[in-house]
C-alpha cells in the first residue's frame, strides 16, 4: 500500500541545487534510512516530504497522517539533552501516525534508550523514515536506504550493511571499468602514434621502395594519397579516443605511517593504574571503589547509561586525581566537544601544524583521510560547519606530540562518512585510545577493552565489545573448579615437557597458561 509518492522534486538554496529527484515512494512497512554527508540535503528532503519546506518544485501525493520528530529540539528547559529527546520521542510515538519521520532520533540517548526506541519502531504499524548516523540503529531497523549525494536520491534495498556491500560492489565495478578504460585508451593511443609516424614517413620520397611502390604511376601522387589515407585512419582513432566513456579512478586512502612518542619505551606495559578510585557527585555515589590497569596500545571504550559517571571518570583521569597513577612516559591529549583548541581565524593547516612536529606530508595525509583535500586545508576555521570543525579539532589532537588520546563523545556532529574515516585513523593509531561513546558500531570497530559503568560499579572487561556483549559470567565456585582442572593439566604437561620437549606439548602448555590467565581475570581470584 502506497502511503506517499513524490515526483520531480527540485529544491534550491541561493541558486544551488540541493535536491533533484524524479520519483520517491513510501509504502506501508517501509523503514527507510536516509544517509549522506553533512550538508548533502537529508534534512531538507525530510522537511519537503513532511510539508515543513514549501519552496520546492514538484508534487507530493499522500493521504497518510505524517509526524516529524525534528533534529533541532527546544532546549530552553532544565531537562538534559537525553531527556528532551525522549520527551519528543514519547509524543511522536503517542500520535501513532501512518508515517513517522525521525531526524537524528538517537541524539543524546544512551544505549538503553536507543534499544527501547528500536523496539518501539520495530512494532510501528505504518512506515518510518529515519535520518541517522547510528549504523547499528539503521541495521536493526531499515529495509531500505536512501542515499542523498550530489542532489540525487538513490534507493538501495536492505539495511545499512547491505547498502555498504552494494556500494563496495559499485566501487569494485568502477575499478574494473577504470582498468579497462585505461587499457583501451593506451591501445588506441599507441595505434594513433604508429599511424602518425607512418604518415610522416609517407611524405618523404624514399630512395628505396618496394616493388609494389615502384609499379605505381608517379611516386609523389602515390605517397600523398598514402599519407592522406594514414591521416584519415589516425583521425578516426583520435575520434574513438575522444568518444571513449571516461571512467574516474577510485580515490585511494594514503597510508598512515605515523610514529608516536615513547612507543618503544612503553611497549605493552601498564601506563595507567586505577587503585581504589571512587566516583561521586555531591552526595550521589556514581561508583564504588574500583581498581584496574590500562596498558600501552589498549583501545578502551567507556560505556554506560547517561548519569552513571563516564565524563566524571574522564575528568578524574585528565586531572590525575588521587587513585589514578599515570606513567611519566605518557603524553596525553584530550578531545572534547567545546572545540576550544581551534583558532577560528587561522586555516585548517595552520591550526593542525601549530601543535604538531609531524612532517607536513603526514599532516596532509591525515587531513585527506578526513576529507580535507588539496586547497581545502587553507580554509579558515570560521567558515567551516560544526562537523568539519570537529574533524579539525580531532586532527589537531591526533597529530600533536602525544601517545595517548582521550575522547569524549567524538562522533557527535559527524556524518557516517566522517565517522568511518575517524574509525580507520584510530584503528591504525599505534598509541593508546580511551573514549566515551554511545555509538555501538564505533565501539565494535575500535575497542579492544571495555570499561563498564552500571549499578554503581566500574569494571574493566578484558575483551572487545562483541566479547563483552556475549559474555556469560560464571559463579566463583565454577571458576575455582575450572582453575583447579587447568592447574592439574598444567602440572601434567609440565612434567611431560621436562622429559620430552615436544613442540605440541609446548603449544598445549601455552594455551593452558592463557586460559588460566583469563579465568583469573574473570574472577579476580
Amino acid at each position: 500500500m502506497i502511503l506517499l509518492e513524490a515526483q520531480q522534486i527540485v529544491f534550491e538554496i541561493n541558486g544551488k541545487e540541493i535536491i533533484n529527484t524524479e520519483h520517491l515512494q513510501i509504502q506501508k512497512g517501509d523503514v527507510i534510512g536516509v544517509v549522506g554527508k553533512n550538508g548533502s540535503g537529508k534534512t531538507s528532503l525530510i522537511n519537503i516530504l513532511t510539508n515543513h519546506e514549501t519552496g520546492f518544485h514538484g508534487t507530493i501525493k499522500t493521504e497518510a497522517s505524517v509526524e516529524l520528530l525534528p533534529q533541532l529540539k527546544t532546549t530552553d528547559t532544565t531537562q538534559s539533552g537525553g531527556e528532551v529527546t525522549q520527551t519528543y520521542i514519547n509524543e511522536a510515538i503517542a500520535n501513532k501516525s501512518d508515517i513517522l519521520f525521525a531526524d537524528e532520533p538517537t541524539t543524546n540517548l544512551d544505549q538503553q534508550h536507543i534499544e527501547k526506541l528500536e523496539n518501539h519502531l520495530k512494532r510501528w504499524n505504518g512506515a518510518v523514515v529515519i535520518v541517522s548516523h547510528d549504523r547499528a540503529f539503521l541495521d536493526a531497523l531499515c529495509n531500505i536506504i536512501w542515499e542523498v549525494k550530489d542532489s540525487k536520491v538513490t534507493e538501495y534495498k536492505g539495511n545499512y550493511t547491505s547498502y555498504q556491500q552494494q556500494k563496495k560492489q559499485e566501487i569494485e565495478k568502477q575499478e574494473n571499468d577504470y582498468k579497462k578504460y585505461v587499457s583501451k585508451k593506451r591501445q588506441l593511443e599507441q595505434a594513433l602514434e604508429l599511424k602518425k609516424k607512418k604518415a610522416a614517413r609517407a611524405t618523404k620520397n624514399p630512395n628505396k621502395r618496394n616493388d609494389s611502390d615502384a609499379n605505381q604511376m608517379g611516386s609523389k601522387p602515390y605517397f600523398a594519397k598514402k599519407q592522406k589515407k594514414l591521416e584519415t585512419t589516425a583521425n578516426a582513432i583520435k575520434t574513438r579516443i575522444d568518444k571513449l566513456e571516461k571512467v574516474d579512478k577510485v580515490k585511494e586512502e594514503p597510508p598512515l605511517n605515523m610514529n608516536v612518542i615513547n612507543e618503544e619505551l612503553l611497549g605493552n606495559k601498564p601506563i595507567i593504574r586505577v587503585e581504589d578510585l571512587q566516583g561521586s557527585i555531591g552526595s550521589r555515589l556514581l561508583w564504588n571503589k574500583t581498581s584496574f590497569q590500562i596498558h600501552a596500545g589498549d583501545k578502551v571504550a567507556i560505556i554506560g547509561n547517561n548519569g552513571t559517571g563516564k565524563t566524571t571518570f574522564i575528568r578524574k583521569l585528565i586531572s590525575q586525581e588521587k587513585g589514578i597513577t599515570i606513567s611519566p612516559a605518557v603524553k596525553m591529549g584530550y578531545f572534547s566537544q567545546n572545540l576550544d583548541v581551534l583558532s577560528i581565524n587561522k586555516s585548517i593547516l595552520e591550526n593542525v601544524s601549530h601543535s604538531s612536529s609531524q612532517e607536513i606530508s603526514l599532516i596532509r595525509t591525515v587531513l585527506a583521510r578526513l576529507h580535507f583535500y588539496k586547497d581545502d586545508v587553507n580554509k579558515p576555521v570560521h567558515v567551516l560547519s560544526g562537523g568539519e570543525r570537529v574533524k579539525v579539532a580531532f586532527a589537531k589532537i591526533f597529530l600533536s606530540d602525544i601517545n595517548t588520546i582521550v575522547l569524549d563523545e567524538p562522533t557527535n556532529f559527524l556524518d557516517i562518512i566522517a565517522m568511518e574515516a575517524l574509525e580507520l585513523l584510530l584503528k591504525e593509531y599505534k598509541g593508546t585510545v580511551i573514549f566515551v561513546s554511545h555509538d555501538r558500531r564505533f565501539i565494535e570497530h575500535i575497542a579492544t577493552k571495555v570499561i563498564t559503568l552500571q549499578n554503581q560499579k566500574m569494571e574493566l572487561f578484558d575483551g572487545d565489545y562483541h566479547a563483552y556483549r556475549n559474555f556469560e559470567p560464571q559463579s566463583l565456585d565454577e571458576l575455582k573448579q575450572s582453575l583447579m582442572v587447568i592447574e592439574t593439566r598444567l602440572t601434567d604437561v609440565l612434567s611431560r615437557l621436562s622429559i620430552n620437549p615436544d613442540p605440541e606439548l609446548e603449544k598445549e602448555f601455552q594455551e593452558l597458561l592463557k586460559k588460566k590467565k583469563e579465568l583469573i581475570g574473570k574472577g579476580k581470584l
